[in-house]
């Protein structure tokens, strides 16, 4: 009988690349997946080769939505067919855990970022607290754990005494040809785009990036993703008179944003140092800029800087007044890409690779 393994995430599932191909993965390995998630009114429909629940909260965010999600993601581990719980961050490892040990059933933990050090949490110290007092409980008495880069392996290692798996959030090697032009999305051909892709939330560095705008000239903002910023941010583009500059797309499902990435001329990866978590991060939207042949501009944080200059696919800041900003911008406009940099990156970064480790740890 075929076995069965329920994929555990808090967010709607439509925009989590990490979290789609570990399904994948999962599947050659001969599971039948479940990924259950929620659903809110704007959550985008999926179309995905397993099988996906999306559950409708009453609470959207804050205490009583982790508290309302875990209460029945646990009843729900409890009650259904499994043999593997894979849970993905720490707000979902609670109910997890709980179930796998009730259960007696294997769990696989994999943590996205350094959670407890998070922008969302570092100033408010209660709510922190609560998060840090889940995972000292539940870490140490994990066994298989797996985690996205170097560097927060090595801050969960040294802290818990623990060998976490790295397996980085990078796209497959499969090649996409767009069908978006930039006149689909009210762009002239010969207008440059520079391009952010993700969670529209605080320490992104989009204001920077804003002020500068009115310093780049032929050239368009696009920002696709949703987030709790989103509003304020146009509320400045408003402010700051540059409406015909910037565009607010929107989320984009996982398997076309893609196409979208394929027209920009830079990629942005601009972090504020707002935590352990952002200070140590390898967003995905790293790799996604270089399959793409994208350019990259990016702060000198740790593992960001290790892609960039290993690769030589970008350029590296550590201040952003808006003068600055629109001065490496326009000079990156202009300056002539090394296209055998981005072929040898593309051949090397592929979840291909990536998701060996994953398998070793799931065929264990």
């Amino acid at each position: 009988m075929q076995k069965t393994v329920i994929v555990c995430v808090t967010n709607d599932l439509s925009t989590d690349q990490r979290v789609h191909k570990t399904c994948l993965t999962l599947q050659k390995c001969g599971y039948w997946v479940i990924e259950i998630g929620r659903i809110l009114p704007e959550s985008l429909p999926l179309e995905r080769p397993y099988f996906v629940l999306r559950k409708k909260l009453k609470f959207r965010k804050g205490p009583l939505f982790y508290a309302e999600y875990n209460i029945r993601l646990f009843f729900y581990l409890l009650f259904t067919k499994v043999d593997l719980i894979f849970a993905n961050d720490l707000d979902t490892l609670p109910a997890a855990f709980l179930a796998s040990k009730l259960r007696n059933k294997r769990l696989i933990y994999d943590t996205h970022e350094y959670f407890t050090e998070t922008p969302e949490l570092i100033h408010r110290p209660f709510t922190q607290a609560v998060w840090k007092a889940f995972e000292n409980f539940i870490f140490p008495k994990l066994t298989d754990i797996i985690t996205v880069n170097d560097s927060i392996a090595k801050l969960y290692g040294d802290k818990y005494n623990k060998i976490l798996h790295v397996s980085r959030n990078i796209p497959s090697k499969k090649n996409i040809k767009s069908k978006i032009t930039k006149l689909d999305i009210g762009i002239p051909q010969s207008t440059k785009i520079i391009l952010y892709q993700g969670a529209v939330n605080v320490g992104r560095g989009l204001e920077w990036i804003l002020e500068a705008m009115p310093l780049i000239e032929n050239t368009i903002l696009l920002i696709i993703g949703n987030g709790d910023i989103r509003q304020k941010l146009q509320t400045q583009t408003k402010k700051l008179k540059i409406e015909e500059k910037v565009i607010f797309l929107g989320a984009i499902e996982t398997n076309r944003l893609q196409e979208y990435t394929l027209l920009a001329d830079i990629g942005l990866c601009l972090l504020e140092a707002k935590g352990l978590s952002y200070y140590y991060s390898l967003p995905n939207r790293v790799f996604d800029y270089i399959k793409a042949g994208v350019p990259i501009l990016a702060s000198r944080f740790p593992e960001i800087a290790n892609i960039v200059e290993t690769y030589k696919t970008g350029i590296l800041i550590e201040h952003y007044e808006p003068s600055y900003l629109a001065e490496v911008i326009n000079k990156m406009l202009i300056s002539e890409k090394d296209i055998a940099s981005f072929e040898k990156a593309v051949k090397e970064l592929c979840w291909e690779n990536e998701e060996k480790v994953l398998l070793g740890v799931v065929k264990k």
